[in-house]
């Protein structure tokens, strides 16, 4: 991510926390909410990786097409899963823009600003800013089931952090 080190940085712990979140929950009894876990680990770590202010650390030029490399990975198996729930397209647009993001990064490296394709870019910061918001209103209603519940299987804690992750999408694709 190109852009100011302050921002990049809380970005990049942001973005590991709610991937380390992400891990403790793909230890859920429940397998599609384990399986979902595992996607959004691995996008939280992603974003917090393509965070790093480029101030601090140019990866090498490899990194970039390796990333495009796994997030398509992602893309695809996100497609797969989405026969059996609709979640799973919010995975697939996520992990597109990780791509996209990771092939602007490739082509302009040490770019500030202005090298995606603004077509592209404003469509994806549309449908992360609705996501943002729409996640937002859903956090408010939450309300605890009975019984203990495991830190996997909050569903409150599950939707801040799709939520944080929407936010610090939108702030990445503002810096392209």
């Amino acid at each position: 991510m190109h852009g100011p080190a302050s921002p990049g940085w809380l970005l990049v712990a942001l973005c590991a926390a709610t991937g380390a979140y992400c891990l403790l929950r793909m230890r859920s009894s429940v397998e599609e909410q384990r399986r979902a876990a595992g996607g959004e680990a691995l996008m939280g770590f992603g974003m917090a990786a393509m965070a790093v202010p480029a101030a601090v650390f140019t990866p090498p030029s490899w990194a970039w097409p390796l990333c495009a490399a796994v997030f398509g990975g992602a893309a695809l198996r996100a497609l797969w899963a989405a026969r059996t729930s609709t979640l799973h397209l919010h995975h697939l647009v996520g992990a597109g823009a990780m791509v996209y993001m990771a092939v602007v990064m490739a082509a302009s490296p040490g770019h500030h600003g202005g090298a995606g394709v603004p077509g592209v870019t404003g469509v994806l910061l549309l449908y992360f800013a609705g996501y943002v918001l729409r996640s937002g209103v859903r956090l408010i209603p939450v309300t605890a089931g009975g019984g203990s519940v495991g830190w996997g299987d909050r569903p409150e804690l599950a939707r801040a952090c799709r939520l944080s992750m929407g936010i610090a999408m939108v702030a990445m694709l503002l810096t392209l």
